[in-house]
């Protein structure tokens, strides 16, 4: 059974009439077939061979017709036995044998009609047999088909919700991939814009990175330049402080070489002396005059130009080396004393300088002009000396 529902599972449906009526059509028409053969082996002698539609009638009618003429026939040989019975008081006259093979022949046909008419009795039975078991066949056959059409009715319907099912199933499923593609995509997108921020601040953190690393580097310049700076303006006044220093130096050299230059002039002056003492006494009055006019034409000329600081006090005192040119021109003043107030000292220096140039020293010897050119004013409030 299993079996077969799966064959009919796979064939198409059957109409259930071609299932209940083929094998019984096709059994009653064999049982037909039979008839007609047992008729024409039974009758070789009968008429023409009915119609197969027609056999079931026929044989009933032969068979009334059979059994009135065997009722005859029993009549009359039931008169015959009468006849010849010793008990009856008249013997029937014999018979002759035409009408004894008459009787005979009557007899045989009558016991073959009965024959032939039990035989297509029992044929009749077994028609009727073979034709309720095809009605049973059929009917069993058309409540199998009725039973399988059902089933299958069943199994098409259980298909079908089957079908539907899986139909819903695979659209579950579709729907479940769906939404899964969906996750699947926005987790991908998640993971994308996940990655692009942390793209973006790494940048930012490089950017930022680089940006601190720049302005390290801006600061260390700057540094570096400031450092840079510092050492030149430290070289700027190292050389400034060797420039003063060589400054320095060089006025103490040339004061130096003023003061040999002094020196030898005064030792030259000394010689001179000792060589022309003579001469020298004979002028020095005459020098020394000249000389202290000139100095005191010196010394008002630098009172007059003098202007005293306010608070100066006449304890207060400072010494003025000038050194002249040739024509009386203030070629150099340095302090040889000082009063220990640099604006008192620095006044006495600009009083000379607002003094000259002194002319006056052109008019004098050449001897005392050498003699003139360098010599010492001493600085007190309301003196000069």
């Amino acid at each position: 059974m299993v079996k077969r529902s799966a064959q009919m599972a796979i064939k198409p449906p059957r109409d259930p009439q071609d299932v209940g009526y083929t094998w019984p059509t096709v059994l009653a028409v064999t049982v037909h077939l039979l008839v007609v053969l047992f008729s024409l082996v039974s009758l070789p002698s009968s008429t023409a061979e009915p119609d197969s539609s027609s056999i079931v009638q026929a044989t009933f009618v032969s068979t009334e017709t059979f059994t009135d003429q065997a009722q005859q026939t029993t009549d009359q040989q039931a008169a015959l036995n009468s006849s010849t019975d010793p008990d009856e008081a008249e013997p029937a006259p014999e018979p002759d044998a035409s009408e004894q093979e008459a009787l005979q022949q009557q007899a045989d046909e009558a016991a073959a009609r009965e024959e032939a008419q039990a035989r297509a009795e029992e044929q009749a039975r077994e028609l009727q047999e073979a034709r309720a078991q095809a009605e049973a066949e059929a009917q069993r056959r058309e409540e199998e088909a009725q039973r399988l059409a059902e089933q299958q009715e069943v199994e098409a319907q259980a298909r079908e919700e089957a079908q539907r099912e899986a139909e819903a199933e695979a659209q579950r499923q579709r729907e479940a991939e769906a939404e899964a593609r969906r996750q699947r995509e926005a987790e991908a997108e998640a993971q994308r814009q996940r990655e692009a921020e942390a793209e973006a601040q790494r940048q930012r953190e490089a950017e930022a990175e680089a940006q601190r690393q720049r302005e390290a580097e801006a600061e260390a310049q700057r540094q570096r330049e400031a450092e840079a700076e510092a050492q030149r303006q430290r070289e700027a006044e190292a050389e400034a402080q060797r420039q003063r220093e060589a400054e320095a130096e060089a006025q103490r050299q040339r004061e130096a070489e003023a003061e040999a230059q002094r020196q030898r002039e005064a030792e030259a002056a000394m010689q001179r002396q000792l060589e022309g003492e003579a001469q020298a006494a004979a002028n020095a009055q005459q020098a020394q005059q000249a000389a202290n006019g000139f100095i005191n034409i010196v010394r008002r000329a630098v009172e007059q130009a003098w202007l005293i600081p306010a608070g100066a006090s006449d304890a207060m005192s400072a010494t003025i080396q000038v050194r002249l040119g040739p024509s009386g021109e203030v070629l150099l003043t340095t302090i040889a004393s000082s009063s220990g107030d640099s604006a008192f000292d620095r006044s006495a220096m600009q009083a000379v300088e607002h003094a000259a140039p002194f002319s006056e020293l052109r008019d004098l010897p050449a001897e005392q002009q050498r003699n003139l050119r360098q010599f010492n004013l001493r600085f007190t409030p309301g003196d000069v000396r």
